[in-house]
């Protein structure tokens, strides 16, 4: 059963799992039965991010939402590190204690780098890929000038950079509980209709304080820092993935993830890949465009089902 207050009015009604295998409790959503798809989200949301997904594609998939610790309701334990490739550990022990394969993996944000990291580690359990304004890095020639580039362009690592340097980073972020409206926006959404008093609990909740908002902190300041270490795949991890069929449907109104620096690196990694723009649609994809998101990834998955 799970508890009224934590479904957010009835917007996110899914019975809460547990993991223990990344050594602290982590929060997924198993929704559904079939073939498995993996969502993962990025900085500072968590699975309610994927609620209309999971109502859309449980009816033919198993739909598998963790949430990255310090993020949603999993645990947020102040003795470990919240960097891109301490996720990728934590994902790859609920992988193999759920005992998955054949994965479809959806990514969005930050979501991305660490669904890549598993990729490079593990590419025989990934069938399929999915990025929803998610960068996919996997070992391209172009990576680091394209983050460079597209940081300098963007409000929000533009702010991150100005934030550690005078030292408020930890205090804005620390402070999510009610500052989110204000990260979200910067980061980017684009239907202000979205926000309501039962979507900022639901953003806002898990970060009480600046102890639980470690995860979004520990995001930010190794981006700073430049302590994130993306995917190092081998010629066979790029060949494997190379041949899998891809779909990158991505928000062009995107102030934080410009599609022009991060379309032509998931090109190069998917060349069997397909990219889709939705005009007028923000950095958070599935909350400004659920229907759209939602029509394109299932037709992508009925189209790509062995």
């Amino acid at each position: 059963m799970i508890a009224a207050h934590e479904t957010f009015d009835g917007t996110f009604p899914y019975r809460p799992h547990f993991s223990t295998a990344p050594g602290f409790p982590m929060h997924y959503v198993d929704e559904g039965s079939g073939p498995v798809v993996l969502c993962l989200h990025g900085e500072p949301t968590w699975g309610y991010l994927f609620r209309d997904l999971i109502r859309r594609l449980a009816p033919t998939h198993r739909v598998l939402v963790p949430d990255h610790m310090g993020f949603g309701k999993s645990a947020t334990p102040a003795d470990r590190g919240y960097l891109v490739q301490d996720h990728v550990d934590n994902l790859e022990a609920l992988v193999d204690d759920l005992g998955l394969s054949e994965l479809t993996l959806l990514l969005h944000d930050f979501g991305g780098p660490v669904g890549m990291g598993l990729a490079a580690r593990r590419p025989g359990l990934i069938a399929r890929v999915v990025s929803l304004n998610a960068p996919t890095p996997f070992g391209q020639p172009g990576l680091a000038e394209a983050l460079a580039v597209n940081a300098a362009d963007s409000p929000w690592f533009r702010w991150i950079a100005r934030a550690h340097a005078d030292g408020s980073l930890g205090a804005v972020l620390g402070a999510l509980d009610y500052t989110v409206l204000s990260t979200l926006k910067l980061n980017g959404f684009e239907d202000n209709a979205l926000i309501t008093d039962t979507w900022l609990r639901a953003y806002g909740s898990p970060f009480p304080n600046r102890a639980e908002a470690a995860g979004a902190i520990g995001w930010a300041e190794g981006f700073a820092t430049g302590a994130h270490r993306f995917a190092a795949p081998d010629a066979g991890a790029r060949a494997a993935l190379a041949a899998l069929p891809a779909l990158a449907v991505w928000g062009a109104a995107d102030r934080t993830l410009a599609a022009r620096h991060f379309l032509p690196l998931f090109a190069e990694a998917f060349p069997r890949g397909r990219a889709v723009e939705l005009p007028g649609v923000g950095h958070y994809s599935p909350e400004d465009a659920p229907e759209a998101v939602a029509d394109l990834v299932g037709r992508f998955l009925a189209e790509t089902a062995p």
